[in-house]
């Protein structure tokens, strides 16, 4: 694979629903380009796209794949991306380093959610995008009616390109609008062909004439004097309006049978941004001293890249891809990482199709690239020449709203799963892990069951280690709700020096988690014993009287007790502070509270009904609501950690997968009677 000029290099995300035919097109630009002899399916697993164990068994997409496409000495990197929820970090980073997207819609479907979640990340950042109704050839589509719903949707910037030849199994071409023509599908390749006179498009191109007169003063000027414009002059203003958001070209096809593929090629070569385009062709950074600078989109500026994504291969260790963003890498070169401030030693550098690779010497500005090893390079870092420091922005990625315990199947392994689950947060930032030392429970955190459930099956297949997902434990406390004082007597003799310690303490409800108070008086416990009664204290209150949960919420104030001048020491006075906290506590009305969670859920309007008695199902208040920018409603609501466990894929379910919600811990509170009891007998069961 030859390195390009800037001018013809495009970067292009394929966005989407799942199912809606993205590896299957990437599978068709393969063809089409001639990189490939077959085109292969998704599901028979001979895509070049879906090259990993778990993507072929499940028929879809879990990774981004990077597919370098050479056509009329233009090079596109599509970066065919996962359309399920669960693997939405690969399409943040894809989004982050590709001038443009395709967003490919089912035509049979209609707008799915996938599809408007691609829209928005891309409006959030500012990336230009061509939609792609893809299986026309399928089932019954009303297109004028899926044009209207677009500008519903999307709004007044949705221009239609082409205009659909036939329906279903009768679909075999369109009339491409701009440029006055039809392309044919002869059952082979799509020919082009003279557009029949009865055929009235003109409603429709004169829509995008006066979307490109509104790019140009002079255009302006020379539609409103009813003068015709050139070709030329048509795609330049297109180009001007699909590069500053005005405009989004829709066009019609079907992937698997190759038609509109040669036309989306076309118009990402015509309309779509190059890498030195956008932005000034700069791109925005800081230096070590956290001052902005900026770094020209050029192969003659030092070199600068960001690391997009990172994949674990057991064998050959961690492959990092990244953009370069200005100047040139080339092999057995060291570069800077000051994201970790640390030099990183690069061997091989390499283009990448799917998983097959191709030896680069180099690879320039504008263009994506690969290598191996790098030491301490995670997703979202920079790399950088050492003397010309750039740390470009970081990539955010989604926090997990999922959460599962995970365990080995064989005990033996526990110490390698770790490893493991560490390694796979390297390749996936939307995965978290954790340990939760209360409960002894390995965490596992992503965006869904699925997420969390095909990491595993990774981990089996990459490095042999069968592991196991379980429900969350969840980490209740214990309080006391009046007050009460309780003495500890700890009186030991066995021949010789004996144990002698003999406290009074007072148990109280307060806010702070815990407070120890010294009242004595008189020296009726010595000073030097004192630390000690406080060390049995805390070590008491980590397990409760009612389940063994730890104590919150309470103030120990010891008043009285006696001493032995011979038998007393440290450890007699901390076990005559556990004998008094037992009693004490139990004494002291105690109960059982349970983590109290904040979420900020956002649904559509359609949805709110339901959303809101679920809620109320689950023991959950709504504080409040409001409206973001796209309209949908964002309830704030708090709600009990057990009743929300699997709210993630229970929202899904309600919205269509259109419900994201976050959450965080907020407070402890009581547990209701009825749900106590059953708590605490399963506990001591």
């Amino acid at each position: 694979m030859k390195n390009y000029e800037i001018s013809k290099i495009r970067n292009v995300s394929l966005l989407g629903h799942r199912g809606s035919g993205k590896t299957t097109m990437a599978e068709s630009l393969l063809y089409i380009s001639k990189a490939i002899d077959k085109m292969g399916t998704v599901e028979n697993g001979s895509t070049v796209s879906d090259y990993d164990k778990e993507e072929i068994k499940r028929v879809f997409s879990i990774n981004t794949s990077v597919i370098p496409v050479e056509y009329n000495d233009i090079k596109y990197n599509f970066l065919d991306t996962p359309g399920y929820l669960d693997f939405i970090g690969e399409v943040q980073s894809a989004v982050r380093v590709s001038g443009s997207s395709v967003i490919v819609l089912d035509a049979t479907a209609g707008i799915e959610a996938g599809a408007e979640r691609a829209w928005r990340m891309l409006e959030e950042d500012f990336q230009p995008r061509i939609i792609f109704l893809n299986k026309m050839d399928k089932g019954f589509i009303h297109y004028e009616k899926l044009l209207k719903e677009l500008k519903e949707k999307f709004g007044k910037k949705i221009a239609p390109f082409c205009i659909p030849i036939g329906e279903k199994e009768e679909f075999k071409g369109f009339i491409n609008v701009v440029e006055m023509k039809t392309r044919i599908f002869n059952g082979i390749e799509c020919v082009d062909g003279e557009m029949d006179d009865s055929v009235d498009i003109s409603e429709v191109r004169n829509l995008l004439l006066e979307a490109v007169a509104e790019t140009d003063e002079k255009l302006l000027e020379k539609y409103f004097n009813g003068e015709e414009f050139t070709i030329e002059e048509i795609k330049n203003g297109l180009h001007k309006g699909v590069v500053n958001g005005d405009i989004v070209p829709v066009i019609v096809g079907s992937a698997l049978q190759g038609i509109g593929i040669h036309t989306l090629l076309d118009m990402i070569k015509d309309y779509m941004p190059r890498p030195n385009e956008m932005f000034n062709g700069e791109r925005r950074g800081q230096d070590q001293a956290n001052e902005p600078i900026t770094r020209k989109v050029d192969r003659e500026q030092p070199f600068s890249a960001i690391v997009f994504k990172t994949l674990v291969d057991p064998f050959i260790g961690k492959i990092s891809l990244f953009k370069v963003n200005s100047g040139v890498l080339k092999k057995d070169t060291e570069v800077f990482n000051p994201n970790k401030n640390k030099k990183e030693k690069i061997g091989q550098i390499f283009f990448l199709r799917g998983n097959k690779q191709e030896i680069a010497q180099e690879i320039g500005a504008g263009d994506i690239g690969a290598t191996t090893k790098l030491q301490y390079t995670q997703t979202g870092d920079t790399l950088c020449d050492k003397d010309n420091i750039i740390i470009y922005r970081g990539i955010k990625f989604v926090k997990p709203c999922f959460y599962a315990g995970v365990e080995p199947a064989d005990k033996a392994d526990d110490e390698k799963l770790s490893m493991c689950l560490q390694k796979m947060t390297e390749e996936d930032p939307t995965f978290k892990m954790y340990r939760n030392h209360e409960t002894k429970q390995l965490l596992i955190g992503g965006q869904g069951e699925k997420h969390l459930y095909i990491t595993i099956c990774k981990i089996k297949n990459k490095f042999g280690v069968h592991a196991v997902l379980n429900d969350v434990i969840v980490s209740y406390r214990e309080t006391i709700k009046k007050e009460t004082s309780a003495q500890g007597k700890h009186k030991k003799q066995s021949g010789g020096a004996g144990q002698y310690g003999d406290v009074f303490i007072r148990f109280t409800p307060c806010d702070s988690d815990f407070e120890f108070i010294d009242d004595i008086h008189g020296g009726v416990v010595p000073r030097s014993f004192i630390p000690a009664v406080e060390k049995g204290l805390i070590e008491a209150k980590e397990k409760g009287v009612l389940a063994g949960y730890p104590v919150i919420k309470f103030k120990a104030t010891l008043y009285d007790g006696s001493y032995h001048a011979v038998d007393s020491n440290e450890i007699s006075f901390k076990q005559a502070a556990i004998l008094s906290f037992k009693k004490g506590i139990s004494e002291a009305n105690p109960v059982l509270l349970e983590p109290i969670m904040k979420f900020e859920i956002i649904i559509p309007e359609l949805y709110l009904g339901d959303i809101m008695g679920d809620i109320n199902k689950r023991r959950g208040r709504i504080l409040g609501m409001d409206h973001n920018e796209y309209g949908e409603h964002v309830l704030f609501v708090e709600a009990p950690e057990v009743e929300m466990l699997k709210y993630a894929l229970d929202l899904r379910a309600m919205t269509q997968g259109r419900g994201v919600f976050t959450f965080e811990f907020l407070r402890y509170d009581e547990v209701p009677n009825n749900l106590a009891q059953k708590i605490i007998e399963e506990r001591k069961s």
